[in-house]
């Protein structure tokens, strides 16, 4: 978190089990910061007035107020992140940028949770298609989407609410996975944290399943046996 107030603010109510960083994650270099009307939209990408004009309330959320010099740093350089498993990314629209930067991390990771847009809400962002290309690179698969959200293009109005839903798809949550035909190429420590984030964060009983017969030829254990037994008695 790389804004001071909003650090010192984690920083007060964390618990014993989380760290904050003050950091801006991207390439490694000075971008500037774009401010904008409603916090949740500021980007080092500039919004695109051009697509969110077609939309009621994104033209005033998008306005930039200011914009500021950062400092940013590559995924790769931070050295607190000793064995990365599982990585939630938000960043309007620079998700791809970070990745880039952080190959050696993500070498570890066993699940990515990333937003992707299907419109250029920002200026040159990257669209989903170019985030799916990339991670499939790295040997990661789809696995669904989290909150698929679309808006109603103007100047229709569904039930007179500005966030409703309508035909036109604008961002979602992507997760991806190590591919399931490759598990054993997995670790049996990568493949259990892979099964706990499945079960805890996505209910994948399918897959956490998978990973976990896997480690069981592995190790000769019989966790895959087990978990199968409580999911078939509820």
């Amino acid at each position: 978190e790389p804004n001071p107030d909003a650090l010192a603010i984690l920083q007060a109510e964390k618990s014993a089990n989380e760290t904050y960083l003050p950091h801006a994650v991207f390439d490694g270099s000075e971008q500037i910061l774009n401010l904008c009307r409603a916090p949740g939209m500021t980007s080092l990408f500039e919004p695109n007035q051009a697509i969110l004009q077609g939309f009621h309330g994104f033209d005033e959320w998008a306005k930039v107020i200011g914009r500021e010099p950062i400092e940013t740093v590559r995924l790769d350089d931070i050295s607190e992140i000793e064995d990365l498993d599982f990585l939630k990314i938000d960043i309007q629209g620079a998700e791809l940028e970070v990745f880039r930067h952080g190959t050696q991390k993500l070498a570890q990771c066993v699940v990515i949770q990333t937003e992707v847009e299907f419109l250029e809400m920002y200026k040159g962002q990257p669209l989903f298609a170019d985030v799916d290309r990339f991670l499939r690179g790295l040997g990661f698969m789809l696995h669904r989407f989290e909150d698929l959200t679309s808006r109603a293009v103007k100047p229709l109005v569904v039930n007179n609410d500005p966030y409703a839903g309508a035909g036109q798809i604008l961002w979602a949550d992507a997760v991806y996975i190590r591919d399931f035909t490759r598990f054993a190429e997995l670790g049996a420590d990568k493949l259990l944290k892979l099964a706990l984030v499945l079960h805890d964060a996505y209910s994948s009983f399918d897959l956490a399943l998978r990973a976990l017969l896997v480690r069981d030829a592995m190790l000769g254990t019989d966790l895959g046996r087990g978990y199968l037994e409580k999911l078939s008695n509820g």
